[in-house]
């Protein structure tokens, strides 16, 4: 079997990841680490091809940022694991905040979307029941259907420019997820 050259194999992981192909460029620099563990550009190549599939503005920027750094310091190879690594710990903290509903400091000052949504049901108005807790009282979210749920009533109840600031707040928790984005855009072009 011929063996493709390092600098070829590298050239065509780089090629990938650029037009997107993330899938792709994390096979051509997981085979580069195979037959050379110890290089820097495969490692990195693997953590921004991971990140591509998850967040493709990220991963391409942290590209863009190695490239300018991996000529001018020795570590751009660590500077760019420690910047993945900071956003992994962000991203897990929200999420878990985000997923983790026994957290009592969370319900101090706090009500729960499903009892809120109860003293809608009770007011028989969204808009009127957010209104009367927005400045004393949390709406504690604690999966993606509630806080999808509850952007969705925002957006409806002429709300719009705080559903936009929840789902800009809340883009790294999500990724690229679809349903998210979907709804991102649908009440972006309702602002038209």
């Amino acid at each position: 079997m011929v063996k493709i050259s390092k600098n070829s194999l590298l050239k065509r992981a780089e090629a990938q990841f650029v037009s997107g192909d993330y899938r792709q460029s994390l096979q051509s620099y997981g085979l580069l680490l195979k037959d050379y563990p110890e290089l820097g550009e495969a490692k990195v190549g693997v953590y921004l091809s991971d990140l591509g599939m998850e967040s493709e503005d990220d991963a391409q920027a942290l590209f863009d940022y190695y490239q300018v750094i991996k000529e001018e310091k020795e570590n751009a190879v660590e500077i760019i694991d420690n910047i993945i690594h900071t956003l992994d710990n962000s991203k897990n903290s929200l999420q878990q905040l985000l997923v983790d509903p026994m957290r009592e400091a969370e319900f101090e000052d706090g009500i729960r979307y499903a009892d809120f949504m109860k003293l809608v049901d009770s007011r028989g108005d969204f808009k009127q029941a957010f209104e009367d807790i927005m400045f004393s009282t949390k709406v504690v979210i604690t999966n993606k259907n509630e806080f999808i749920d509850f952007v969705k009533h925002l957006a409806d109840e002429g709300f719009r420019d705080m559903a936009l600031n929840y789902l800009d707040a809340a883009s790294s928790a999500f990724g690229d997820d679809q349903e998210i984005y979907a709804l991102y855009h649908s009440i972006k072009g309702e602002e038209k």
